[in-house]
């Protein structure tokens, strides 16, 4: 039985390799990014919206949408949004910019169902109310302001997002990748010293 025998490497053919690595890394990121956009332009299109994603970062729609899922909305007519009651909860899920329709309404897009629909001077306008919250939305919801209806959900793939965008858990990724990173160029200086 002969012996198994290790090929060293040079320091230029270490570094040659950790070059090759770090660019192969680059080019899947890049990829991967680049995947993700093309994908968001189609659905853009196929779905007739600005906001073809979303992920529910609240509980307020729940059982029907739960946090952390990831929800598609399609673009419709506001003509066509079907309005439910409080009760029975069988009206659209509309997704639609808060930003300034009250006090302290979040930055990010509200989902929440419509219970109330009138045809104004300025056009459709909507009260909405979250399945989970007590009370009605406090502010009426004018057409310009809506993305569109819940089509569709995947539940617990927003939650990779949500982590994803806490700071902590950001740092703490980095950190683990760094640590990844060094422990590898420690093992490959180990096997050059021998």
């Amino acid at each position: 039985m002969s012996p198994i025998k290790f090929k060293i490497k040079s320091k230029d053919q270490q570094d040659a390799s950790f070059k090759k690595l770090f660019i192969s890394i680059f080019f899947v990121i890049g990829y991967t990014f680049l995947s993700t956009l093309l994908f968001f332009f189609i659905l853009q299109a196929v779905l007739n919206t600005i906001m073809p994603v979303g992920i529910a970062i609240t509980d307020s729609m729940e059982p029907y949408i739960n946090k952390g899922d990831l929800i598609f909305i399609k673009g419709v007519d506001p003509a066509e949004i079907q309005c439910g009651t409080i009760q029975d909860k069988d009206g659209d899920v509309i997704v639609f910019d808060a930003r300034g329709l009250w006090y302290d309404a979040p930055n990010t897009p509200v989902g929440h169902r419509v219970v109330q629909k009138w045809y104004g001077e300025n056009g459709w306008n909507f009260r909405t109310k979250g399945d989970a919250n007590p009370k009605i939305d406090l502010s009426i919801i004018p057409e310009d302001r809506i993305f569109g209806v819940v089509c569709g959900t995947i539940p617990f793939i927003g939650w990779i997002f949500i982590y994803l965008t806490n700071p902590g858990i950001l740092i703490l990724l980095i950190i683990i990748a760094a640590l990844l990173i060094l422990h590898s160029r420690i093992e490959i200086s180990k096997l050059e010293i021998k």
